[in-house]
C-alpha cells in the first residue's frame, strides 16, 4: 500500500528502497511499500494468471531490454515511474537505470562514471589498439561480453549489463573498482 492505495507493478526485484521493475506491462505483481516485500501467495496467483494473458506481438521488445524504476519520493505517498529504453538510451541512463539490479546504490554511479569515461568515454565502439580492449567497459578481449549478449560488439546496454557483473564479481562496487583503476591505472 502506498498513501493507503494499492500499488501495482510490473514483476519486482527490490534493492534499498529502489523497486527495479523488469517485466512486460501485462506482468503486474501487488507490493507492500511497508516491507518492500512481495506476498508469495499473491505472486502464485498472478504467474498463474499471466501464463494464458501474455501478448505474442512480433513488435514487443524482449524483457530484458526495458528497465522501469518506481521511486518513493516521500512518506506522503508521491511516486514516480521512470522507463528507460535500453535499445537507445544514452549509455550513462542506463547504467544508473541498471545499478540497482548489481545490488548497488545510485551513490556508486560517481565512481562507474569517472572509471568509465577513463576507460572509454562510455564509447561502446571504444577499442584500445594496443591491447584489444574493447567497448564502454574496456573488455579485454571484448568477445567475454558475449556472455551477456550476441549484440556485445553494438549494444551499450550489453556491454554495461557485462561490465556491472564484471565489477560485482571482481570488486564488489564500482568504488572499489575506481579505487583500484587509480592505484594500479587499470581495473
Amino acid at each position: 500500500m502506498v498513501g493507503g492505495t494499492a500499488t501495482m507493478v510490473s514483476a519486482a526485484a527490490v534493492a534499498t528502497g529502489v523497486l527495479v521493475l523488469d517485466a512486460s506491462p501485462s506482468q503486474s505483481l501487488m507490493v507492500s511499500d511497508v516491507a518492500h516485500q512481495v506476498d508469495p501467495s499473491v505472486l502464485a496467483r498472478q504467474a498463474a494468471e499471466r501464463q494464458g494473458n501474455l501478448s505474442r506481438s512480433a513488435d514487443r521488445q524482449p524483457v530484458e531490454q526495458k528497465v522501469s524504476l518506481f521511486r518513493q519520493e516521500n512518506r506522503t505517498g508521491n511516486a514516480r515511474t521512470q522507463t528507460v529504453d535500453l535499445n537507445s538510451g544514452d549509455p550513462k541512463t542506463i547504467a544508473r537505470a541498471m545499478l540497482p539490479q548489481f545490488g548497488f546504490s545510485s551513490s556508486e554511479f560517481t565512481c562507474l562514471d569517472s572509471l568509465w569515461t577513463k576507460e572509454s568515454g562510455w564509447d561502446p565502439h571504444a577499442s584500445n589498439p594496443t591491447s584489444g580492449a574493447y567497448g564502454i567497459p574496456q573488455s579485454l578481449p571484448g568477445s567475454k561480453m558475449a556472455t551477456a549478449g550476441s549484440d556485445w560488439a553494438t549494444n551499450p546496454a550489453t556491454q554495461i549489463r557485462w561490465g556491472l557483473g564484471y565489477i560485482k564479481d571482481s570488486y564488489g562496487t564500482p568504488c572499489a573498482a575506481w579505487s583500484h583503476s587509480e592505484s594500479y591505472g587499470w581495473y
